[in-house]
Protein backbone atom coordinates (compact mmCIF):
# COMPACT_ATOMS: atom_id res chain seq x y z
CA UNK A 1 0.00 0.00 0.00
CA UNK A 2 1.74 3.30 -0.87
CA UNK A 3 -1.62 5.79 -1.17
CA UNK A 4 -4.27 6.54 1.16
CA UNK A 5 -7.02 8.53 0.77
CA UNK A 6 -8.84 10.13 3.95
CA UNK A 7 -12.08 11.31 3.29
CA UNK A 8 -12.60 14.60 6.05
CA UNK A 9 -10.60 16.73 7.25
CA UNK A 10 -12.12 17.81 10.38
CA UNK A 11 -9.32 17.40 13.63
CA UNK A 12 -9.85 13.17 13.50
CA UNK A 13 -9.31 12.66 9.85
CA UNK A 14 -6.66 15.57 9.65
CA UNK A 15 -4.37 13.63 12.49
CA UNK A 16 -5.12 10.45 10.92
CA UNK A 17 -3.97 11.78 7.45
CA UNK A 18 -0.49 12.76 9.76
CA UNK A 19 -0.44 8.85 10.93
CA UNK A 20 -0.73 7.90 7.30
CA UNK A 21 1.93 10.23 6.31
CA UNK A 22 4.41 9.44 9.02
CA UNK A 23 3.92 5.62 8.48
CA UNK A 24 5.02 6.34 5.13
CA UNK A 25 2.23 6.64 2.76
CA UNK A 26 1.46 8.97 -0.15
CA UNK A 27 -2.06 10.95 1.34
CA UNK A 28 -4.64 12.88 -0.26
CA UNK A 29 -6.71 14.11 2.61
CA UNK A 30 -10.33 15.54 1.28
CA UNK A 31 -11.77 18.43 2.82
CA UNK A 32 -15.18 20.47 2.29
CA UNK A 33 -14.33 23.54 3.57
CA UNK A 34 -12.07 25.48 1.15
CA UNK A 35 -10.65 27.16 3.75
CA UNK A 36 -8.86 24.51 5.38
CA UNK A 37 -8.06 23.07 1.38
CA UNK A 38 -6.31 26.39 1.33
CA UNK A 39 -4.94 26.92 4.58
CA UNK A 40 -2.79 23.61 4.14
CA UNK A 41 -1.80 24.56 0.68
CA UNK A 42 -0.59 27.42 1.95
CA UNK A 43 0.86 27.25 5.34
CA UNK A 44 0.68 23.08 6.17
CA UNK A 45 -1.42 23.80 8.96
CA UNK A 46 -5.22 22.89 8.98
CA UNK A 47 -5.84 25.63 11.63
CA UNK A 48 -9.76 25.88 11.29
CA UNK A 49 -9.92 22.30 12.95
CA UNK A 50 -6.33 21.49 14.13
CA UNK A 51 -4.15 24.86 14.74
CA UNK A 52 -0.91 24.45 15.55
CA UNK A 53 0.01 21.33 14.29
CA UNK A 54 2.43 21.29 11.63
CA UNK A 55 1.34 18.80 8.76
CA UNK A 56 3.55 16.29 6.66
CA UNK A 57 4.47 17.32 3.35
CA UNK A 58 3.01 13.88 2.10
CA UNK A 59 -0.11 15.27 2.56
CA UNK A 60 -1.90 17.02 -0.25
CA UNK A 61 -5.35 18.60 0.31
CA UNK A 62 -8.62 18.91 -1.93
CA UNK A 63 -12.59 19.65 -2.27
CA UNK A 64 -12.77 16.90 -4.89
CA UNK A 65 -13.59 13.29 -4.40
CA UNK A 66 -12.13 12.34 -7.63
CA UNK A 67 -8.33 13.05 -6.80
CA UNK A 68 -9.16 10.40 -4.22
CA UNK A 69 -9.23 7.80 -7.22
CA UNK A 70 -6.59 5.27 -7.60
CA UNK A 71 -5.86 5.00 -3.49
CA UNK A 72 -4.63 1.73 -1.89
CA UNK A 73 -7.06 2.40 0.73
CA UNK A 74 -9.69 4.93 2.01
CA UNK A 75 -9.99 6.34 5.91
CA UNK A 76 -13.77 7.44 5.69
CA UNK A 77 -13.65 9.80 8.37
CA UNK A 78 -16.67 12.17 7.63
CA UNK A 79 -19.21 12.78 10.59
CA UNK A 80 -21.35 9.72 11.45
CA UNK A 81 -24.48 11.93 10.51
CA UNK A 82 -22.67 12.57 7.36
CA UNK A 83 -20.89 9.45 6.51
CA UNK A 84 -23.65 8.15 3.99
CA UNK A 85 -23.79 11.79 1.62
CA UNK A 86 -19.97 11.70 1.32
CA UNK A 87 -19.71 8.10 0.50
CA UNK A 88 -22.32 8.12 -1.94
CA UNK A 89 -19.99 11.13 -3.34
CA UNK A 90 -17.37 8.77 -3.49
CA UNK A 91 -18.68 6.02 -5.08
CA UNK A 92 -17.78 6.44 -8.79
CA UNK A 93 -14.17 6.77 -8.06
CA UNK A 94 -14.37 3.70 -5.24
CA UNK A 95 -12.62 0.03 -7.24
CA UNK A 96 -14.12 -3.11 -6.20
CA UNK A 97 -11.99 -4.76 -3.15
CA UNK A 98 -11.18 -1.18 -2.74
CA UNK A 99 -10.41 -1.25 1.61
CA UNK A 100 -12.14 1.34 3.32
CA UNK A 101 -11.52 1.84 7.00
CA UNK A 102 -14.19 3.30 8.97
CA UNK A 103 -12.85 5.91 11.58
CA UNK A 104 -16.93 7.52 12.35
CA UNK A 105 -18.44 7.28 15.69
CA UNK A 106 -21.85 7.34 15.49
CA UNK A 107 -25.40 5.66 15.32
CA UNK A 108 -27.19 7.06 12.21
CA UNK A 109 -30.57 8.93 12.87
CA UNK A 110 -33.39 7.76 11.06
CA UNK A 111 -32.00 4.75 10.11
CA UNK A 112 -30.75 3.56 13.26
CA UNK A 113 -27.35 1.95 11.61
CA UNK A 114 -23.74 1.76 12.04
CA UNK A 115 -21.14 2.66 10.01
CA UNK A 116 -20.62 -0.73 8.82
CA UNK A 117 -24.39 -0.66 7.38
CA UNK A 118 -24.02 2.41 5.61
CA UNK A 119 -20.88 1.27 4.24
CA UNK A 120 -22.45 -1.78 2.92
CA UNK A 121 -25.31 -0.06 1.44
CA UNK A 122 -22.89 3.24 -0.48
CA UNK A 123 -19.78 0.80 -1.41
CA UNK A 124 -21.16 -2.79 -1.56
CA UNK A 125 -18.08 -3.81 -3.46
CA UNK A 126 -15.65 -2.18 -0.96
CA UNK A 127 -13.63 -4.47 1.83
CA UNK A 128 -14.81 -2.73 5.62
CA UNK A 129 -12.81 -2.54 8.69
CA UNK A 130 -13.22 -0.12 11.48
CA UNK A 131 -10.41 2.08 13.42
CA UNK A 132 -11.41 2.67 17.14
CA UNK A 133 -9.75 3.53 20.21
CA UNK A 134 -8.88 5.71 22.95
CA UNK A 135 -7.30 8.82 21.06
CA UNK A 136 -7.65 12.62 20.89
CA UNK A 137 -6.45 13.51 17.65
CA UNK A 138 -4.10 16.52 19.09
CA UNK A 139 -1.93 14.13 20.86
CA UNK A 140 -2.47 11.63 17.75
CA UNK A 141 -0.39 14.53 15.29
CA UNK A 142 1.59 15.55 17.64
CA UNK A 143 3.23 11.49 17.52
CA UNK A 144 2.25 10.81 21.12
CA UNK A 145 2.29 7.07 21.82
CA UNK A 146 -1.71 6.08 21.01
CA UNK A 147 -2.91 2.25 20.46
CA UNK A 148 -6.56 1.58 18.50
CA UNK A 149 -8.66 -1.76 17.60
CA UNK A 150 -8.53 -2.34 13.99
CA UNK A 151 -11.14 -4.63 13.14
CA UNK A 152 -11.45 -6.68 9.95
CA UNK A 153 -13.48 -9.74 8.79
CA UNK A 154 -10.43 -10.68 6.63
CA UNK A 155 -7.65 -11.23 8.98
CA UNK A 156 -4.85 -11.23 6.02
CA UNK A 157 -6.83 -7.46 4.87
CA UNK A 158 -6.38 -6.30 8.71
CA UNK A 159 -2.49 -7.16 8.47
CA UNK A 160 -2.10 -5.36 5.68
CA UNK A 161 -3.91 -2.24 6.96
CA UNK A 162 -2.67 -2.56 10.49
CA UNK A 163 1.57 -2.79 8.80
CA UNK A 164 0.44 0.13 6.41
CA UNK A 165 -0.50 2.64 9.06
CA UNK A 166 1.53 1.31 12.37
CA UNK A 167 4.15 3.76 13.51
CA UNK A 168 6.60 3.69 17.13
CA UNK A 169 3.90 5.69 18.44
CA UNK A 170 0.68 4.88 16.82
CA UNK A 171 -0.47 0.91 17.60
CA UNK A 172 -3.15 -0.85 16.08
CA UNK A 173 -4.49 -3.67 17.43
CA UNK A 174 -5.84 -6.50 15.56
CA UNK A 175 -9.89 -7.49 16.58
CA UNK A 176 -12.35 -9.24 13.86
CA UNK A 177 -15.38 -7.65 15.10
CA UNK A 178 -16.28 -4.87 13.25
CA UNK A 179 -19.90 -4.32 15.06
CA UNK A 180 -18.05 -4.64 18.77
CA UNK A 181 -15.46 -1.90 17.73
CA UNK A 182 -18.21 0.44 16.32
CA UNK A 183 -20.76 0.14 19.13
CA UNK A 184 -18.29 1.07 21.51
CA UNK A 185 -17.50 4.18 19.70
CA UNK A 186 -20.83 5.19 18.82
CA UNK A 187 -21.78 4.69 23.00
CA UNK A 188 -19.46 6.26 24.43
CA UNK A 189 -19.55 9.56 23.25
CA UNK A 190 -23.21 9.60 24.67
CA UNK A 191 -21.65 8.48 28.03
CA UNK A 192 -19.17 11.22 27.93
CA UNK A 193 -21.77 13.76 27.89
CA UNK A 194 -22.98 12.37 31.13
CA UNK A 195 -19.92 12.37 32.66
CA UNK A 196 -19.59 15.95 31.89
CA UNK A 197 -22.66 16.85 32.93
CA UNK A 198 -21.25 15.07 36.55
CA UNK A 199 -18.42 17.11 36.74
CA UNK A 200 -19.90 20.39 35.60
CA UNK A 201 -22.79 19.59 38.68
CA UNK A 202 -19.85 18.80 40.27
CA UNK A 203 -21.11 15.58 42.03
CA UNK A 204 -17.42 14.17 42.69
CA UNK A 205 -15.34 11.67 41.43
CA UNK A 206 -17.30 8.87 43.15
CA UNK A 207 -20.39 9.48 41.22
CA UNK A 208 -17.66 9.34 37.64
CA UNK A 209 -16.09 6.52 38.29
CA UNK A 210 -19.77 4.95 38.90
CA UNK A 211 -21.30 6.47 35.79
CA UNK A 212 -18.27 4.99 33.94
CA UNK A 213 -18.92 1.75 35.25
CA UNK A 214 -22.52 1.39 34.72
CA UNK A 215 -21.93 2.88 31.35
CA UNK A 216 -20.03 0.24 30.39
CA UNK A 217 -22.41 -2.10 31.20
CA UNK A 218 -24.99 -0.41 29.14
CA UNK A 219 -22.44 -0.43 26.43
CA UNK A 220 -21.66 -3.93 26.48
CA UNK A 221 -25.37 -4.61 26.64
CA UNK A 222 -26.15 -2.93 23.50
CA UNK A 223 -23.28 -4.20 21.85
CA UNK A 224 -23.78 -7.67 22.53
CA UNK A 225 -27.61 -7.23 21.50
CA UNK A 226 -25.96 -6.28 17.80
CA UNK A 227 -24.37 -9.73 17.59
CA UNK A 228 -20.36 -8.60 18.99
CA UNK A 229 -18.48 -10.37 21.29
CA UNK A 230 -17.97 -8.57 24.68
CA UNK A 231 -14.05 -9.46 25.20
CA UNK A 232 -13.94 -6.87 21.97
CA UNK A 233 -16.15 -4.16 23.73
CA UNK A 234 -13.71 -4.69 26.82
CA UNK A 235 -10.54 -3.66 25.26
CA UNK A 236 -9.55 -0.04 23.64
CA UNK A 237 -12.76 0.11 21.17
CA UNK A 238 -14.75 0.18 24.17
CA UNK A 239 -13.96 0.33 27.81
CA UNK A 240 -10.34 2.53 26.39
CA UNK A 241 -12.11 4.93 24.32
CA UNK A 242 -14.89 5.36 27.30
CA UNK A 243 -12.38 5.97 30.23
CA UNK A 244 -10.49 8.07 27.65
CA UNK A 245 -13.43 10.50 26.29
CA UNK A 246 -15.05 10.75 29.89
CA UNK A 247 -12.12 11.60 31.93
CA UNK A 248 -10.65 14.66 29.69
CA UNK A 249 -12.46 18.66 28.75
CA UNK A 250 -10.27 17.52 25.56
CA UNK A 251 -13.30 15.41 24.84
CA UNK A 252 -15.81 17.50 22.84
CA UNK A 253 -18.45 15.47 24.01
CA UNK A 254 -17.39 15.60 27.66
CA UNK A 255 -17.41 19.38 27.41
CA UNK A 256 -20.43 19.75 26.19
CA UNK A 257 -21.64 18.15 29.20
CA UNK A 258 -19.58 20.59 31.01
CA UNK A 259 -21.76 22.89 30.00
CA UNK A 260 -24.66 21.48 30.13
CA UNK A 261 -23.94 20.83 33.95
CA UNK A 262 -23.17 24.10 34.61
CA UNK A 263 -26.40 25.08 33.87
CA UNK A 264 -26.01 26.13 29.42
CA UNK A 265 -28.91 25.14 27.27
CA UNK A 266 -27.90 23.04 24.60
CA UNK A 267 -27.58 25.93 21.81
CA UNK A 268 -25.15 27.57 24.02
CA UNK A 269 -23.03 24.37 24.80
CA UNK A 270 -22.71 24.53 21.01
CA UNK A 271 -22.25 27.99 20.07
CA UNK A 272 -19.28 29.05 18.18
CA UNK A 273 -17.79 25.07 17.50
CA UNK A 274 -16.58 24.01 14.44
CA UNK A 275 -15.82 20.34 15.25
CA UNK A 276 -18.63 17.97 15.41
CA UNK A 277 -19.70 16.58 19.18
CA UNK A 278 -20.96 12.90 17.87
CA UNK A 279 -22.58 12.16 21.14
CA UNK A 280 -25.07 15.23 20.57
CA UNK A 281 -26.32 13.60 16.99
CA UNK A 282 -25.94 9.94 18.64
CA UNK A 283 -28.02 9.98 21.53
CA UNK A 284 -31.17 9.77 19.94
CA UNK A 285 -30.28 7.74 17.77
CA UNK A 286 -28.95 5.42 19.93
CA UNK A 287 -32.03 5.34 22.92
CA UNK A 288 -34.11 4.59 19.92
CA UNK A 289 -31.49 1.72 18.51
CA UNK A 290 -32.26 0.61 22.25
CA UNK A 291 -35.98 0.74 22.59
CA UNK A 292 -35.88 -1.64 19.26
CA UNK A 293 -33.43 -4.00 20.34
CA UNK A 294 -34.96 -3.83 23.93
CA UNK A 295 -32.06 -3.21 25.63
CA UNK A 296 -31.96 -1.06 29.26
CA UNK A 297 -29.81 1.45 28.60
CA UNK A 298 -30.94 4.81 31.15
CA UNK A 299 -27.84 6.56 31.30
CA UNK A 300 -27.76 6.97 27.21
CA UNK A 301 -31.96 7.71 27.57
CA UNK A 302 -31.51 10.45 30.54
CA UNK A 303 -28.90 12.09 28.62
CA UNK A 304 -30.97 11.69 24.79
CA UNK A 305 -34.02 13.06 26.92
CA UNK A 306 -32.00 16.27 28.57
CA UNK A 307 -30.95 17.16 25.12
CA UNK A 308 -34.37 16.81 23.50
CA UNK A 309 -35.53 19.50 26.59
CA UNK A 310 -37.62 16.71 27.49
CA UNK A 311 -35.82 17.07 30.97
CA UNK A 312 -33.80 18.84 33.17
CA UNK A 313 -30.44 18.41 34.17
CA UNK A 314 -32.06 17.77 38.38
CA UNK A 315 -34.42 16.10 37.04
CA UNK A 316 -32.87 13.36 35.15
CA UNK A 317 -30.24 12.59 37.45
CA UNK A 318 -32.68 12.45 40.16
CA UNK A 319 -34.32 9.89 37.97
CA UNK A 320 -31.34 7.67 37.50
CA UNK A 321 -30.57 7.84 41.25
CA UNK A 322 -33.99 6.73 41.88
CA UNK A 323 -34.61 3.64 40.23
CA UNK A 324 -35.31 0.67 41.92
CA UNK A 325 -32.21 -1.41 43.76
CA UNK A 326 -31.10 -4.62 41.33
CA UNK A 327 -28.12 -7.22 40.78
CA UNK A 328 -24.78 -5.69 39.38
CA UNK A 329 -24.50 -6.83 36.06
Amino acid sequence: MKRAAVIGGGAWGTALAQVAARAGLEVCLQIREAEAVRQIRETRENALFLPGVKLDEAISATQDMADLAGADLVLAVAPAQFLRSALTEFAPHARPGLPVLLCSKGVEQGSLKLMTQVLAETLPDCSPAVLSGPSFAGEVSRGLPTAVTLACPDEALGKQLAEALATPSFRPYLASDMIGAEAGGAIKNVLAIACGIVEGKGLGRSAHAALITRGFAEMTRMAVALGADAETVAGLCGLGDLVLTCSSPQSRNMSVGLALGGGMTLAEALAGKLSVAEGVASAPAVRALAASQGVEMPICAAVAAILAGEVGVDEAILGLLSRPLKAER
